[in-house]
């Protein structure tokens, strides 16, 4: 899911620098929610794993 960030990331960036501002935002949108979903994943993989210890 982190590869799919980064790739909405850089096609966001290159659309913005091409100009075109609405290919720019969806791309930006998506990248933003697949960056917090990962996010909140990472943060519960890291909680389970804690527990698991104990």
């Amino acid at each position: 899911m982190l590869r799919w960030t980064i790739i909405f990331l850089v096609v966001a960036i290159i659309a913005g620098i091409l100009g075109f501002g609405g290919i720019a935002a969806g791309a930006a949108g998506i990248a933003k929610i697949l960056f917090f979903v990962f996010l909140v994943l990472f943060v519960l993989s890291l909680i389970s794993k804690g527990f698991g210890r104990s």
